[in-house]
């Protein structure tokens, strides 16, 4: 493919709690064996791109652990692969990333090497199946500046959350809102844009030297009037993780066939780092409905419309409803959780209950020992 990728994974949100303590957005846990950043890399991969730059900041180690070899996603080749990029103190610089416009800056020279015409920039914390390769063809048949990629919301939803656009009836963007209070659109911004590689150096340099960071605020809507802007409509799932809301609703969206059809079976396919462990054990007494269960599980207990993540262990009599339970987490024996999500590594005692409500979920945390006297 004639352009090069780059995953914006550096950011945190407020919104995920406790979740977003020890880990990126982007290394956020789904479907049970996978990571968000996993469906960003896997798009570039499906669609050929050889190049694809990973640029991380925000607790970054976890980030670093799955990325730890890129063989996973078809990049470890002689030419191209995948590149993480954290800031470094340079002799012109010794800032963190102060957004999404200065990452890119502080990063100038990978987009600079590189040959390709194009680059595609998206976000390491949305869940979705793309070809990148037809909004290319979609931004160089509209003789575009830059194509960004859109989705239709229906009515019920909040949409004030994310940039809005409004599009005429030839595809061209001619407003742009971040965030707004009011919401005067529901066609949101899905944060995969396309853009030509030469274009996107001169705006960033542009940025830098105005003091300005963001790269939707400051070239997006600052531009929007100025360069030919057009939207490519997304008519398939997507789903931003940017909430504790969103993140279990989007897990528990993996509980549908035709969700599961969609990413696990149907090509292409999505591709996370695989971990030698076992298949999951069912012991006398288990009852699973509706759940996914990961490699290394062993489960006693009763398992309804749960997403069980690697190597959880679910105690005799225990009862585990509409949760989500992550990686290498412990349960001991007649423990009742619903509505839960409870973070990786936990040791949850045995006789205690964690209820919380379908629109008030509640995040389990408990760090106690598993072996005492």
């Amino acid at each position: 493919m004639r352009a090069i990728g780059i995953i914006l994974a550096g950011g945190n949100s407020k919104r995920m709690k406790e979740l977003s303590q020890k880990r990126a957005i982007a290394a956020m846990p789904m479907a049970g064996s996978y990571r968000s950043i996993d469906f960003a890399l896997s798009n570039m991969s499906n669609s050929h791109i050889q190049s694809v730059a990973v640029l991380i900041q925000y607790n970054s180690r976890s980030l670093h652990e799955h990325l730890s070899s890129s063989k996973w996603w078809d990049f470890g080749r002689k030419q191209g692969g995948m590149f993480v990029f954290t800031p470094t103190i340079t002799a012109e610089s010794n800032d963190w990333y102060r957004g999404t416009a200065d990452a890119l800056y502080q990063n100038l020279d990978f987009l600079k090497r590189s040959h390709e015409p194009y680059v595609v920039i998206a976000s390491g914390d949305c869940v979705y199946k793309m070809d990148y390769n037809k909004i290319l063809e979609y931004h160089i048949e509209k003789k575009a500046d830059i194509t960004i990629v859109c989705k239709d919301m229906g009515p019920e939803e909040d949409v004030t959350r994310y940039g809005l656009v409004k599009v005429n009836e030839n595809g061209r963007i001619i407003d742009f809102e971040e965030k707004p209070m009011v919401a005067s659109s529901h066609t949101i911004s899905c944060g995969i844009y396309v853009i030509r590689r030469r274009q996107l150096i001169e705006l960033i340099e542009r940025c830098a030297a105005e003091d300005r960071y963001d790269f939707v605020t400051d070239i997006l809507v600052r531009y929007k009037n100025l360069k030919r802007i057009y939207a490519y409509k997304l008519d398939t799932y997507w789903s931003n993780i940017a909430s504790v809301e969103d993140y279990y609703r989007t897990n528990m969206d993996f509980l549908k066939p035709e969700v599961r059809q969609y990413f696990f079976r149907d090509y292409p396919e999505i591709y996370t780092k695989v971990e030698d462990l076992p298949p999951a054990k069912y012991n006398p007494g288990a009852a699973v409905k509706n759940s996914l269960v990961s490699s290394g599980c062993i489960i006693n207990g009763v398992v309804e419309n749960s997403v069980l993540f690697r190597k959880v262990y679910i105690g005799n009599n225990c009862v585990i409803r509409n949760s989500i339970i992550l990686n290498d987490v412990y349960i001991g024996d007649n423990t009742v959780i619903e509505n839960c999500i409870v973070e990786s590594r936990d040791t949850i005692r045995a006789n205690t209950s964690h209820i919380g409500k379908p629109d008030d979920l509640k995040i389990v945390i408990e760090k106690n020992e598993r072996f005492t006297l």
